[in-house]
């Protein structure tokens, strides 16, 4: 029997945190789950008051993540332009954001994700945007994030320490906490993660 090498035991773990967490995260109740979007909408709305920032992006919800309605709904009503990712369609594994307003036309994409329909004239450039919340599968106690594999977001973040810009923060439930994650050097730990019930701060 072959030995596992490491690289091969980090996907093997990987892939089944991402299971338990993803099934973790479908099996909650319809109520809870508005019940948890709106608890996390409020925290979400007074930690970006404090960063008093301008352009926020985020995401519209899928397969069970915690529902980013309620916090689109909140920054639309405090003024806040909000932006949505979308794959990139010249440079693949990448995203463009553009501007989301209550009609701004959607449609899905390769990853049956629903993203704005490609209009050059709403998009901006990444380090225009004051944050990014991403979606994520599973965060552990030092903040370091598990997204689907994809590696999106990690391009998309790559240089932001170097820049200040755009400030990442996570959203998430708080069933996807575990106590650690298996990194790789391209994973790009978060400074802040929002749940329902906590504003998890992991640098000054």
């Amino acid at each position: 029997m072959p030995i596992a090498t490491s690289s091969n035991a980090i996907k093997i773990s990987r892939n089944a945190i991402r299971s338990a967490i993803r099934q973790a995260r479908r099996d909650i109740s319809p109520e809870q789950q508005t019940q948890y979007a709106s608890a996390a909408a409020t925290l979400s709305i007074s930690a970006l008051h404090k960063l008093k920032i301008s352009k926020v992006a985020l995401y519209l919800t899928n397969d069970g993540e915690l529902d980013t309605k309620p916090l689109i709904e909140a920054l639309w009503q405090a003024g806040i332009e909000v932006y949505l990712p979308r794959l990139h369609p010249f440079s693949a594994g990448n995203l463009v954001f553009l501007r989301y307003t209550a009609n701004t036309k959607l449609e899905q994409n390769s990853l049956k994700i629903w993203e704005p329909k490609l209009d050059i004239t709403q998009m901006l450039l990444t380090h225009e945007l004051d944050v990014v919340i991403t979606p994520l599968v599973a965060f552990d106690k030092q903040g370091n994030r598990m997204g689907m594999g994809g590696g999106y977001y990690d391009r998309t973040l790559a240089n932001w320490q170097q820049s200040g810009k755009p400030y990442p923060i996570g959203f998430s439930h708080d069933c996807q906490q575990v106590a650690s994650l298996p990194c790789e050097h391209w994973d790009v730990p978060l400074p802040m993660i929002i749940t329902p019930s906590t504003v998890f701060k992991f640098t000054d």
